[in-house]
């Protein structure tokens, strides 16, 4: 399917480089920026050394420790009461801090695969180096190494800063959050706790908590369904209707349901969830014209609550999918309807044979989008039903809470889990990856793209 990229031989083999330079050259293995200084690379050099500086004081006073402390997580667990020789007196010994030690611990790591990066930049400019001084080509100097961050290698300096955001703000907290799942971190041990291995994934697929995990599992993965369907084919029916020829006034009708779109959602659900409260407008109206004598529980009760959020998400979703069938239907080549219109189809025909397809073919990796997002929706139960209504058989779970809303419950009220919190938290990414990866590479549009 994918070609396989034959890289180039390179320049010059490290064993090349280490038996044929000359002694900066070799140093530079391990004292980086020797072979840049000796070339006169001052900028490049003077920073690859600084580096290697700040990095070895930190690992012999800092970082060592840390690491070591990695296995453990701490010695000290509990509170303890222990006799102080030095004053001759019993004293409380608090616990070790599992989370700083594990978060520094990560920290840690991250750090050394960043340095282990920039080593290997060192080698490669070592290497190249070589290369040039081996053939007589002309070193850059300092400025045009600078020049060239601006030209041939404008692309390392556009993405430096967005991979180091990402590296910092996302990848290592990533980090640190995925190895809770491998500990006992919880209202039971919430200062020093210990690594578990996957017992949290033990705990979530097969022991105690399984019976409020797979429910909702499966309560997510229906609401996920059926949020998408429903806003789809309604979001298309609506252009359909729209954009057909007995309508007037088309520019009027879109701006009308385009207007949804300019409310902010957490607006549109917070108004949803006063318009169906037990006292709220609906049930008000409902009740003084006679239709009904006690107030309907669109909220209240679990199986209502669950068609009230498929509703409502309709409402805030509709007009999306509305707008891309719009653009797509008014794009449709016409030589092929009409085609269709001399062979005798009618509008049914056409909209199954010509229209749906290429609706389908366009938002098909959109769909695909929308699934995954629908799989983590926090908004929409959070907001309508705060996950509710309360389930008794259900382990800090309401009735409509999905994975993702679940997952916040364990880890904001008033008995914590974050180890389970964790662990769902990786069993999502799997879910949505996983669903993402296989639909998507059986669509069309990732076949003839």
């Amino acid at each position: 399917m994918f070609k396989k990229k034959i890289k180039p031989s390179p320049e010059a083999t490290y064993k090349e480089v280490w038996h044929e330079g000359d002694i900066f050259t070799k140093l530079s293995f391990f004292i980086m920026g020797l072979a840049q200084l000796k070339n006169k690379q001052w900028l490049k050099g003077l920073s690859f050394l600084i580096i290697e500086i700040v990095f070895l004081f930190w690992l012999i006073f800092n970082g060592i420790s840390s690491i070591s402390l990695l296995s453990s997580l701490g010695h000290v667990k509990t509170k303890q009461v222990v006799f102080d020789e030095a004053r001759q007196i019993y004293v409380t010994q608090q616990p070790d801090n599992s989370m700083l030690i594990l978060l520094f611990g990560v920290m840690s790591l991250v750090l050394i695969a960043m340095v282990a990066v920039i080593y290997i930049t060192s080698l490669r400019s070592t290497r190249h180096l070589y290369v040039l001084n081996r053939d007589g080509e002309h070193i850059p100097t300092t400025m045009e190494d600078l020049a060239t961050l601006l030209d041939s290698r404008l692309h390392y300096t556009l993405m430096a800063i967005p991979l180091l955001g990402i590296l910092v703000f996302t990848i290592a907290p990533l980090l640190f959050m995925i190895t809770i799942a491998f500990t006992n971190f919880n209202q039971d041990h919430p200062i020093g706790f210990s690594w578990t291995g996957f017992a949290s994934f033990g705990e979530i697929l097969t022991g105690n908590i399984a019976g409020t995990f797979f429910p909702v599992l499966g309560w997510t993965l229906v609401w996920a369904v059926a949020a998408t369907a429903t806003t789809f084919f309604f979001g298309v029916l609506l252009a359909l209707l729209i954009e057909s020829s007995g309508i007037k006034f088309k520019a009027f009708w879109r701006t009308l349901f385009v207007i949804v779109m300019a409310v902010p959602s957490f607006v549109s659900l917070l108004m949803m969830n006063m318009f169906l409260d037990n006292n709220g407008p609906l049930n008000s109206w409902l009740q003084s014209i006679g239709l009904i004598d006690h107030p309907i529980p669109f909220l209240m009760d679990p199986l209502l609550a669950k068609f009230s959020v498929i509703g409502v998400n309709m409402w805030i979703g509709i007009p999306v999918s509305m707008l891309i069938s719009t653009a797509i239907i008014q794009n449709l080549p016409s030589d092929q309807i009409e085609a269709a219109k001399i062979d005798g189809a009618n509008s049914f025909d056409i909209f199954r044979s010509i229209t749906f397809p290429q609706i389908l073919f366009v938002m098909t990796p959109a769909l695909i989008q929308q699934f995954i997002g629908n799989i983590n929706n926090f908004n929409v139960i959070f907001l309508l039903t705060g996950g509710g209504p309360l389930n008794a058989e259900y382990f800090q779970a309401g009735s409509t809470d999905l994975l993702i809303t679940w997952l916040y419950s364990l880890t904001m009220k008033s008995i914590p889990s974050y180890n389970i919190a964790s662990a769902i938290g990786i069993v999502i990414f799997i879910i949505s990856a996983t669903a993402s990866l296989f639909a998507y590479r059986r669509t069309n549009a990732f076949k003839e793209g």
